[in-house]
């Protein structure tokens, strides 16, 4: 594994982070997110992230949907990384907060035009008859909104997945892979390594 960036899982997310901007084609902060509902029955999905700092690790969504639905009920999350081209994952999990309005704000500002009328036409995770009704919707808010700006819908916002467990995952030859893993202990972080 390169090596450990201290006691800092995060400086060590942001330097494996940058290998995979480099060396990724497409999206390297997709991510896998696993969410559960009260009762324990779990689901997953990609999704992308948007920010990555000492308070965690930061996406957004239709608070209408169906993650967002379960992480209300049961604010708990898992999300994996895979970085085919440098044979790394990242496993990070831990519990979930709703970001900021005024973060929330900012982030919809910089999304492009007609990702921000599409945050406002979609029934996330909802049923749709046809491809038409969705079509529809988009020019519907298109229509609404002309060439002014586009602002948050009140249901769609970000979360914040505040990590009490990180793992660097490298691959090695004959599956003798180096697992790493800091766990949160109050302030600090302690890491342990694991068997492949």
């Amino acid at each position: 594994m390169s090596a450990i960036a201290g006691d800092d899982p995060i400086a060590l997310f942001h330097l494996w982070f940058a290998d995979a901007e480099k060396s990724e084609p497409a999206l390297p902060n997709a991510v896998a997110l696993a969410t559960a509902t009260p009762s324990a029955a779990p689901s997953v999905r990609m999704v992308l992230l948007k920010e990555v700092d000492a308070r965690g690790f930061a996406f957004y969504t239709n608070l209408e949907s169906r993650k967002a639905t379960e992480l209300k009920a049961n604010p708990q999350a898992a999300m994996c990384f895979h970085w085919k081209s440098l044979h790394r994952q990242v496993r990070v999990e831990g519990r979930v907060e709703p970001v900021g309005d005024e973060e929330a704000d900012d982030y919809f500002a910089t999304r492009e035009r007609l990702s921000q009328i599409g945050a406002w036409a979609s029934k996330q995770s909802r049923p749709l008859e046809g491809r038409f009704e969705l079509e529809k919707r988009v020019a519907e808010f298109t229509a609404r909104f002309h060439v002014g700006r586009v602002p948050r819908p009140d249901f769609w916002s970000g979360f914040r997945l505040v990590p009490h467990a990180v793992e660097f995952w490298q691959q090695q030859s004959f599956r003798l892979h180096d697992r790493v893993v800091y766990h949160r202990r109050g302030d600090a972080w302690v890491t342990e390594r694991l068997y492949p």
